[in-house]
Protein backbone atom coordinates (compact mmCIF):
# COMPACT_ATOMS: atom_id res chain seq x y z
CA UNK A 1 0.00 0.00 0.00
CA UNK A 2 1.46 3.33 -1.06
CA UNK A 3 0.27 6.45 0.75
CA UNK A 4 0.77 9.92 -0.72
CA UNK A 5 -0.19 13.02 1.33
CA UNK A 6 -1.29 16.13 -0.58
CA UNK A 7 -2.44 18.97 1.70
CA UNK A 8 -5.82 17.88 3.15
CA UNK A 9 -6.01 14.68 1.06
CA UNK A 10 -4.33 11.29 1.12
CA UNK A 11 -4.03 9.16 -2.02
CA UNK A 12 -3.85 5.46 -1.20
CA UNK A 13 -2.70 3.03 -3.88
CA UNK A 14 -2.68 -0.76 -3.81
CA UNK A 15 0.82 -2.03 -4.57
CA UNK A 16 0.15 -5.72 -3.91
CA UNK A 17 -2.44 -6.37 -6.63
CA UNK A 18 -4.72 -8.18 -4.16
CA UNK A 19 -7.90 -6.17 -3.64
CA UNK A 20 -9.14 -8.17 -0.63
CA UNK A 21 -5.86 -7.70 1.25
CA UNK A 22 -5.82 -4.03 0.30
CA UNK A 23 -9.32 -3.45 1.71
CA UNK A 24 -8.38 -5.26 4.92
CA UNK A 25 -5.19 -3.24 5.33
CA UNK A 26 -7.00 0.04 4.58
CA UNK A 27 -9.70 -0.81 7.12
CA UNK A 28 -7.10 -1.64 9.77
CA UNK A 29 -5.18 1.59 9.17
CA UNK A 30 -8.26 3.79 8.75
CA UNK A 31 -7.69 5.66 12.02
CA UNK A 32 -4.50 7.20 10.63
CA UNK A 33 -6.42 8.66 7.64
CA UNK A 34 -9.78 9.51 9.21
CA UNK A 35 -9.16 13.26 9.47
CA UNK A 36 -8.15 13.61 5.78
CA UNK A 37 -10.02 13.30 2.51
CA UNK A 38 -9.28 9.89 1.01
CA UNK A 39 -8.66 8.99 -2.62
CA UNK A 40 -8.34 5.26 -3.29
CA UNK A 41 -6.39 4.66 -6.50
CA UNK A 42 -7.48 1.41 -8.18
CA UNK A 43 -6.18 2.29 -11.65
CA UNK A 44 -3.72 -0.62 -11.56
CA UNK A 45 -6.59 -3.09 -11.20
CA UNK A 46 -8.01 -4.17 -14.52
CA UNK A 47 -11.39 -5.89 -14.97
CA UNK A 48 -12.85 -4.47 -11.77
CA UNK A 49 -16.48 -5.31 -11.13
CA UNK A 50 -19.09 -3.25 -9.35
CA UNK A 51 -18.90 -5.77 -6.49
CA UNK A 52 -15.14 -5.11 -6.21
CA UNK A 53 -15.78 -1.39 -5.78
CA UNK A 54 -18.70 -1.87 -3.41
CA UNK A 55 -16.46 -3.58 -0.82
CA UNK A 56 -15.41 -0.02 0.05
CA UNK A 57 -19.02 0.93 0.85
CA UNK A 58 -18.75 0.73 4.65
CA UNK A 59 -15.55 2.80 4.70
CA UNK A 60 -17.07 5.34 2.32
CA UNK A 61 -20.21 5.77 4.42
CA UNK A 62 -18.21 6.05 7.64
CA UNK A 63 -15.89 8.63 6.14
CA UNK A 64 -18.65 10.72 4.61
CA UNK A 65 -20.52 10.69 7.93
CA UNK A 66 -17.40 12.31 9.41
CA UNK A 67 -17.73 15.11 6.82
CA UNK A 68 -14.77 14.04 4.69
CA UNK A 69 -14.55 12.93 1.06
CA UNK A 70 -13.95 9.32 0.05
CA UNK A 71 -13.30 8.91 -3.69
CA UNK A 72 -12.41 5.76 -5.61
CA UNK A 73 -10.47 6.11 -8.87
CA UNK A 74 -11.12 3.30 -11.35
CA UNK A 75 -11.27 3.61 -15.11
CA UNK A 76 -12.45 0.14 -16.11
CA UNK A 77 -15.95 0.06 -14.62
CA UNK A 78 -19.52 0.98 -15.53
CA UNK A 79 -20.03 4.06 -13.35
CA UNK A 80 -23.83 3.91 -13.77
CA UNK A 81 -23.94 0.52 -12.03
CA UNK A 82 -22.16 1.69 -8.87
CA UNK A 83 -24.25 2.62 -5.85
CA UNK A 84 -24.78 6.34 -5.24
CA UNK A 85 -23.24 5.88 -1.79
CA UNK A 86 -19.80 5.50 -3.35
CA UNK A 87 -18.03 8.17 -5.41
CA UNK A 88 -16.14 6.61 -8.32
CA UNK A 89 -14.29 8.65 -10.94
CA UNK A 90 -12.02 7.70 -13.86
CA UNK A 91 -8.95 9.84 -13.03
CA UNK A 92 -6.96 11.28 -10.15
CA UNK A 93 -7.54 14.79 -11.50
CA UNK A 94 -11.29 14.27 -11.38
CA UNK A 95 -10.99 12.90 -7.83
CA UNK A 96 -9.13 16.06 -6.83
CA UNK A 97 -11.86 18.22 -8.43
CA UNK A 98 -14.64 16.34 -6.61
CA UNK A 99 -12.85 16.73 -3.29
CA UNK A 100 -12.44 20.47 -3.89
CA UNK A 101 -16.15 20.83 -4.72
CA UNK A 102 -17.19 18.82 -1.66
CA UNK A 103 -14.89 20.94 0.55
CA UNK A 104 -16.56 24.10 -0.76
CA UNK A 105 -20.02 22.61 -0.15
CA UNK A 106 -19.08 21.71 3.42
CA UNK A 107 -17.64 25.20 4.01
CA UNK A 108 -20.92 26.70 2.78
CA UNK A 109 -22.95 24.36 5.02
CA UNK A 110 -24.57 22.18 2.37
Amino acid sequence: MKVDHKSHTVIIKDTQGDLASFVTKLTQQYKSFEKLNITVDLLAHKNLTVADVEVFSALSEQHKAAKKSFIIVADDIDFNEVSDDISVVPSLLEAHDIIEMEEIERDLGF
